[in-house]
């Protein structure tokens, strides 16, 4: 598939349209019309904007494309977690999720086309990196998940958390969330908007200085640097002390609790000197670590812990006064993990 020559009308500043109101000798408050059918009515298309006479929705129709994404796959966990493999204009694909916990519905949506961090235990890099998202193309992720919602529930949360780093590609992710915090858009707070990160500083302290409104979980998986260095190789080139520095910072501007992520691999990362080592590096600050447990990845050799020591090493971070949440896994019978859909769907079939 060839890449779009047309505008995107998802694309967060608007620019485009306006112009093209103003080229077609259209009142300006025709683009509040359009935002409003796209992010509150869940238009599905130019047709459905019934309150733009004809001739506008034609020419919004010839001259701009509001889906530039094809769903490639849609599939559906009995836990209710929904998953969609989108496929880019470019041919690139990403994956983006719905997850339902009793009133709260969260998206984890994708920053990038793969992963440059590469994370030994994760399926998003495993290819590389291919390239950003564009703004419009994040927030076309968050609709795609609207869609599928009844008319009488709407989105709580978001967590860019999927396939990507966040702070990779900062500009059009910072575009995407305002356009989703902002009354016009989708209205979710900020306070329920968290931007995840394996940790860069530089980006980190951009953020900090930028927009310290959102909620940072940074992905730590080791507590100490020999460690960290195999699973999470970017290490190598920062240190988990400039890591945990940086979202000190990030803490002392924002007011919001930091989350630190910690993926628990069996014999690995899950051992009680483990636990006793991120105690030590977390003590005293303000924030809530959120262990997983493993989500098996097809091809690699990583395996969930036993029960027995993930209880050991719960009790241990309890008993150090850490504030713990052992994430409970959701959608594991469709590959909800970041980049397991798009890998098994790119395999060719046996």
């Amino acid at each position: 598939m060839q890449p779009t020559m047309k505008p995107h009308l998802l694309e967060p500043d608007f620019e485009s349209l306006n112009q093209w109101l103003l080229d077609h000798a259209q009142p300006a408050f025709r683009a509040g019309q359009v935002r409003k059918w796209f992010f509150e009515k869940r238009a599905s298309g130019f047709d459905a904007m019934t309150d733009l006479p004809r001739t506008v929705r034609e020419g919004l129709a010839a001259d701009f494309e509001f889906w530039t994404t094809r769903i490639v796959r849609h599939q559906q966990a009995s836990d209710g977690t929904e998953k969609l493999l989108l496929q880019l204009a470019d041919g690139g694909r990403i994956e983006c999720v719905l997850l339902r916990d009793g009133a709260r519905r969260s998206i984890c949506i994708s920053s990038q086309v793969g992963c440059a961090m590469g994370c030994v235990f994760c399926a998003s890099g495993l290819d590389g990196v291919d390239r950003n998202l564009t703004a419009g193309e994040i927030v076309e992720q968050m609709l795609r998940l609207q869609q599928l919602l009844p008319p009488d529930e709407r989105l709580s949360h978001i967590v860019v958390m999927g396939m990507g780093e966040p702070l990779a590609n900062l500009k059009h992710v910072l575009a995407a969330l305002d356009a989703a915090s902002s009354r016009s858009g989708l209205g979710i707070s900020a306070r329920r908007i968290t931007i995840s990160t394996v940790g860069l500083p530089e980006a980190m302290d951009r953020l900090t200085q930028t927009r310290p409104r959102y909620h940072l979980a940074v992905s730590l998986h080791a507590p100490n640097d020999a460690l960290r260095n195999e699973l999470v190789p970017v290490n190598r080139r920062i240190g988990i002390g400039r890591v945990i520095a940086a979202a000190d910072r990030y803490f002392e501007a924002s007011g919001r609790r930091l989350t630190f992520e910690y993926v628990l691999l069996a014999d690995i990362n899950d051992r009680p000197e483990h636990a006793r080592q991120l105690a030590s590096l977390l003590r005293g600050r303000p924030a809530l670590l959120n262990v997983i447990p493993y989500n098996p990845v097809p091809g690699l050799p990583y395996r969930t812990p036993s029960s027995a020591a993930i209880q050991q090493f719960r009790e241990i971070l309890e008993l150090a006064g850490l504030v713990v949440q052992f994430r409970q896994r959701k959608g594991d019978e469709i590959a909800a993990a970041c980049g397991q859909l798009r890998r098994v769907t790119a395999q060719p079939a046996s």
